[in-house]
């Protein structure tokens, strides 16, 4: 079943890198009395999240600051390795908090998966993005396969 708006985000544990290595953290806790916007991308260094996606959080963290959201996060299948050296290269460190979901179970239990398989990448996250306030979903965008709109900073900032 699809995480929807008025959902709780479910309980889960991210893995973050940090200069002491890989680190969990837990989702109840992370989202817990903030505003987050949270972003998912199919997989890091793919064209469309390294030249689009990833690249319009950072420019416009600024933006989502001033309209109350406490913090930016990006979420993918893959390990917390990887999304720290996509962070570093993206020009996203200090501005969007990487949290790697490395098997999948984050994207599992909201219910957003895709089967990336013929391209080589196995079971990853849908392109989405959502605000959670205070671990509840008040906004969802999914995009539909192949498209990069909804869950852009654009049209979530125009939504906020």
């Amino acid at each position: 079943m699809t995480i929807s708006v008025g959902d709780r985000i479910p309980k889960t544990t991210f893995v973050k890198s940090t200069p002491d290595g890989p680190q969990p953290v837990d989702s109840d806790e992370y989202f817990k009395g903030r505003t987050v916007a949270l972003f998912s991308v199919p997989g890091a260094f793919t064209p469309t999240c390294s030249a689009r996606h990833l690249p319009g959080f950072v420019e416009k963290v600024d933006e989502f600051k001033a309209k109350g959201v406490d913090e930016i996060a990006c979420t993918g299948v893959n390990d917390a390795f990887v999304m720290g050296a996509w962070s570093e290269n993206g020009g996203a460190n200090d501005k969007v908090t990487m949290l790697a979901d490395g098997n999948g179970e984050f994207a599992q239990s909201v219910g957003l998966t895709m089967d990336g398989s013929k391209f080589g990448m196995g079971t990853r996250g849908q392109r989405f993005s959502m605000l959670v306030r205070d671990g509840v979903v008040e906004q969802l965008n999914v995009e539909e396969p192949g498209a990069f709109n909804v869950s852009s900073a654009e049209y979530m900032l125009e939504r906020l």
